[in-house]
C-alpha cells in the first residue's frame, strides 16, 4: 500500500470519538444532500420539460405549415394535399412524420348550455401514439360508423373533459355544432371519446374530428387541407430545418415553429433552467466551503503528527496527499448516500405520485419524474472534480507547519 493511502487509512479508522469525526460527518452530510438534491431537481426538472413538450407536442407540431386565410384566424386557407411543400417533406431525413390537418370555429350546442369550439380535422395518416395517453373515457373516433357510411365522413368527435363538463356530455352523447360561416350549416356529431391535457390552451376549446367533416362544411375537395403538421426526429434541429423549409414555401403558405406559437410556454422551461442551475451552484458553493472548514480542522487537529512525518523526512508533497485522501474519502462517502438518497426519492415519486400539483398552474397534476442517467452521472462527475479541486486548497497549509513547533503543538 502507498504511504499516503496507509496513513491516510490509519487516520480515518482512528477518528472515533474525536472532534474531527463529527465535523467528517458534517462534510460527507453536505456532499450527500447536495448530490441528492442534484439528482433531484434535474430528475424533476427533465420531467416537466418533457411532460409539457409532450402535451404541447399533441395540438402543436414541431412545425406548422398553414395556407393563409381571410377574417377568420382560427381557420385556413385551402391547399392541395400534393403540392412542391409535401413533396420536399418527403425528401427530408430530419423528418420522422407529418400529417394534413384542417381547422373549423364553430359552436356546440346542447339544451342548456352553448359553448365556443375550434373543430380539428385529421385524417387516416395522423399519429394518434402520444393522444391515447391522454384519453380518460370512451374510445378514439373511428371511420365505420353508419355516419361514415352515408354522409362520407364520420360524425364522432372527441372532446375535452373540461368541455364535457361544461355542456355535461359524456361519451355516446349527440350534440348540435353550427359552423361559423354564412349561412351557419349544423351538424349533429356523437361524443365518441373525451380527452384531458390539462393545460387549457388545449382543453378550453379545442375538438378533434374527421378531416372530412371539415373539407364538407369548408366546401373543399377531398384533396384539400388546411394545415400540415410536421415532428422531427430532432427537436434540437427545429431552427435549421424551419429556415430551409422557409426558403422553398411559396408565397400563399407560411410556417410557425411550436417555440412561437407556445412562446409563454418554453420561455418558463428555459427559466426553470436558470433556476435549478442557480440553485444547485450555490448548494454546491457550500459543500465546498464545509469540505474546506472541515479538512482545516482536520490538519490543526493532527499537526503534531505532521510534525513527526516532516521530522521523519516526508515532504510537504506527500503529506498533503495523506489529508487529500481524507478528503476523497469522505466525498466519496457523500457521492454514495447522496445517489441512494436522490434516486429513492425519485422512484417513490414515480411510482407512487406522493406530492400533487394544481394543474391549473402547472398543466400536471402530480411532481413528473424522469430518470436521465447521462445526467446523474455528470451530476457525480462535477461533483468529484470540483470538491479534489476544492480540497487541495486547504492541504497549502501544511507548507507553512514548521516540525519544532508542530511537535509541540498541544491540542
Amino acid at each position: 500500500m502507498r504511504f499516503p493511502s496507509f496513513v491516510a487509512k490509519r487516520i480515518r479508522n482512528n477518528e472515533a470519538g474525536s472532534f474531527s469525526a463529527t465535523v467528517s460527518r458534517i462534510g460527507v452530510a453536505s456532499i450527500a444532500i447536495g448530490v441528492a438534491v442534484g439528482i433531484v431537481s434535474f430528475a424533476v426538472l427533465i420531467g416537466f420539460k418533457e411532460t409539457i413538450q409532450k402535451k404541447v407536442f399533441l395540438f402543436g407540431a414541431h412545425i406548422n405549415i398553414t395556407a393563409f386565410a381571410l377574417g377568420n384566424t382560427y381557420e385556413e386557407g385551402a391547399m392541395n394535399i400534393q403540392n412542391p411543400v409535401s413533396d420536399e417533406l418527403k425528401k427530408m431525413p430530419e423528418i420522422s412524420h407529418w400529417q394534413a390537418v384542417a381547422h373549423k370555429s364553430g359552436i356546440l350546442k346542447t339544451s342548456d348550455e352553448i359553448k365556443g369550439v375550434l373543430l380539428k380535422g385529421v385524417g387516416k395518416d395522423y399519429d394518434w401514439d402520444l393522444f391515447k395517453n391522454t384519453l380518460v373515457e370512451g374510445r378514439l373516433i373511428g371511420k365505420t360508423d353508419s355516419s361514415s357510411l352515408k354522409y362520407g365522413y364520420s360524425s364522432e368527435i372527441l372532446i375535452s373533459r373540461k368541455i364535457a363538463s361544461q355542456l355535461k356530455l359524456k361519451p355516446g352523447d349527440d350534440v348540435i355544432m353550427y359552423s361559423l360561416q354564412d349561412p351557419p350549416r349544423p351538424r349533429k356529431l356523437t361524443i365518441s371519446g373525451i380527452y384531458d391535457t390539462q393545460m387549457e390552451e388545449f382543453d378550453d376549446r379545442l375538438i378533434i374530428g374527421d378531416l372530412a367533416l371539415v373539407q364538407r362544411l369548408n366546401g373543399w375537395g377531398p384533396d384539400s387541407i388546411g394545415t400540415y403538421e410536421v415532428y422531427l426526429k430532432d427537436f434540437q434541429q427545429l431552427d435549421n430545418v424551419s429556415l430551409h423549409l422557409k426558403k422553398i414555401l411559396p408565397p400563399a403558405v407560411y410556417l410557425q415553429k411550436v417555440t412561437d406559437v407556445f412562446r409563454q410556454l418554453f420561455d418558463w422551461l428555459v427559466l426553470l433552467d436558470r433556476n435549478t442551475a442557480v440553485f444547485l451552484t450555490l448548494i454546491l458553493f457550500v459543500a465546498c466551503f464545509n469540505m474546506i472548514s472541515i479538512l482545516l480542522v482536520m490538519i490543526m487537529e493532527r499537526t503534531p503528527l505532521i510534525g513527526l512525518l516532516k521530522t521523519l523526512g516526508s515532504p510537504n508533497k506527500q503529506i498533503r496527499m495523506v489529508f487529500f485522501r481524507v478528503g476523497l474519502y469522505m466525498v466519496r462517502q457523500g457521492l454514495l448516500i447522496g445517489n441512494i438518497a436522490g434516486l429513492a426519492f425519485c422512484w417513490v415519486q414515480h411510482q407512487f405520485k406522493i406530492i400533487k400539483l394544481d394543474p391549473v398552474n402547472y398543466n400536471m397534476d402530480t411532481v413528473p419524474i424522469i430518470f436521465d442517467w447521462a445526467t446523474f452521472l455528470l451530476i457525480n462527475i462535477i461533483t468529484i472534480v470540483v470538491s479534489a479541486l476544492i480540497l487541495l486548497i486547504p492541504t497549502l497549509i501544511i507548507t507553512r507547519i514548521q516540525p519544532i513547533k508542530a511537535m509541540l503543538f498541544k491540542k
